[in-house]
């Protein structure tokens, strides 16, 4: 904690039980800043400032609300201040023994059973404190009366570790928790999230409502976060990698329309070629008069729509095979390159989720050494056997310390993760709609072609039709006898 003392080792009292067995609702004041910066959940406050306590973690740590913040301190930061009509526990005067000393007083657990608290120290204790100056309480005889794990009590009850499964410290309740039921906010945050491949999800029994980033739209970006098993059934495949085989799946289906335009294309180019040769077969050119010139034409008319078939050929090529094939170029490159960024945040994600893992452990270790000291001096007072236990209580602070920081960059690599994701699969969603964008104008462009060429087969004919409407059998022969006469005289009969 940058800049903020030692909550065991320096000027901040160190409290023999920092968290009392009613804590949630009360309120406390900061007898020293925290800035929170290290923690990405952390609760900024500067001395003097009062904050409600919400709940309490096994290390140390409180979760608290100032001024509509809410974010986790230490415990040995703040002092108990006094709060009537506490959930779960009522003070009550307790004057059977004469006055408590000053700074204590008394409270009835919902156990039925009465504790004390210091609110200068946050000390608690079951036992009546002396107010005798000849036989002063003993800060050892306070810390054998109710033993703390991490300097959390329970009511006498072990406390227990955070369960494995727990993945982010996140506040799910404002509900205050009963004294002697300090696993119930465990309980209650172990159940509102629930983590998959190590990415953290609101369980579904409890998960609040959540609004998609782009209602209404179906977009990549809010139906792609889970991982699910692939076809086989014998591994998870992620969210992204389905995107990416749609991506890649789209552009083997853009190479196939390409090739399929392709095959056109050799069709049109080899009839062409078989319209042009039909042109010029010889057949039935000694056809003459008006007749011949209708069917001269229509050999000619077998060429032009020869030209303009191989024309249309050419412009497939140009404007639609070539735009297909030559579109989005680099896109494996560009897919490969989505894929191996995405692959390096979840992997980055998993090694933090193995950091908080472990830390979890560290933390639950350095509790359970805790606990052995503390029952031990139970057994046999000593100095050395009281040492041991601010040594193992340090140590299980810092555990716990170790825990949030490991939960905070767990979060912050959730949070990058979770940022790059919507990004790249709104960049996508951008090259899908343009995918499917450009495909569609250069089928428009196909099908235009189609029709400019109907209309210049069309041009093609027309010539016929007219030289057809004036074939004129007598006009024919006219042409013809004129050219191959053999003489007008007629013959007459023979005479004697």
């Amino acid at each position: 904690m940058s800049g903020a003392p030692d909550p065991t080792l320096s000027s901040p009292p160190t409290p023999t039980l920092s968290a009392p067995p009613a804590i949630s609702g009360l309120l406390c004041r900061s007898l020293y800043p925290f800035s929170g910066e290290q923690h990405q959940q952390g609760l900024r406050f500067e001395a003097g400032e009062v904050i409600k306590v919400l709940q309490v973690l096994d290390g140390g740590w409180w979760e608290g609300e100032k001024g509509g913040a809410r974010g986790w301190f230490p415990a040995t930061y703040v002092q108990i201040l006094e709060k009537p009509g506490m959930v779960n526990s009522q003070r009550v005067e307790d004057s059977t023994h004469g006055p408590l000393p000053q700074g204590w007083q008394s409270y009835m657990s919902h156990q039925g059973r009465r504790y004390y608290v210091n609110t200068l120290t946050n000390e608690t204790t079951w036992e009546r404190p002396v107010s005798s100056p000849s036989s002063p309480q003993s800060p050892l005889t306070q810390k054998t009366s109710l033993p703390a794990v991490n300097g959390y009590l329970s009511s006498g009850s072990p406390v227990h570790p955070i369960e494995p499964s727990h993945v982010s410290l996140r506040k799910t309740s404002s509900d205050p928790q009963s004294p002697g039921s300090p696993s119930s906010t465990k309980k209650q945050t172990k159940e509102a999230t629930l983590t998959i491949n190590c990415v953290t999800f609101p369980h579904p029994d409890t998960m609040p409502e959540q609004q998609l980033l782009k209602p209404s739209e179906w977009s990549y970006c809010d139906y792609f976060w889970a991982d699910k098993k692939d076809p086989q059934g014998n591994s998870t495949v992620s969210g992204f990698e389905d995107l990416l085989q749609k991506q890649l799946k789209g552009k083997q289906m853009q190479k196939e329309m390409a090739e399929f335009i392709r095959e056109r294309i050799k069709i049109e180019e080899e009839y062409a070629k078989n319209l042009a040769k039909l042109s010029q077969n010889s057949l039935a050119s000694q056809e003459e008069g008006t007749l011949g010139e209708a069917w001269a034409q229509v050999k000619k008319s077998l060429s032009d729509e020869a030209e303009v078939h191989l024309k249309f050929s050419s412009k497939l090529h140009s404007e639609v095979e070539k735009p297909l094939l030559n579109f989005r170029e680099n896109f494996k490159k560009d897919m490969k390159k989505f894929d191996h960024h995405i692959a390096d945040l979840r992997k980055q994600l998993a090694s933090r989720y193995a950091s908080v893992e472990k830390g979890r452990k560290a933390l639950a270790e350095r509790q359970k050494d805790l606990e052995v000291k503390t029952q031990q001096l139970e057994i046999k007072l000593s100095n050395k056997t009281e040492e041991d236990i601010k040594k193992a209580r340090r140590k299980s602070t810092q555990a716990g310390d170790d825990l949030m920081r490991c939960v905070d960059l767990y979060n912050q690599a959730q949070s990058k993760w979770f940022e790059e994701m919507v990004t790249t699969t709104l960049e996508l969603e951008r090259l899908e709609v343009e995918r499917v964008e450009m495909i569609r104008q250069h089928l428009c462009q196909y099908t235009q072609l189609r029709h400019e060429t109907d209309m210049f087969n069309q041009s093609t004919v027309e010539p016929v039709d007219q030289l057809l409407q004036k074939v004129d059998p007598a006009k024919d022969r006219e042409l013809w006898v004129k050219e191959h006469k053999t003489g007008d005289i007629r013959p007459v009969d023979m005479e004697i």
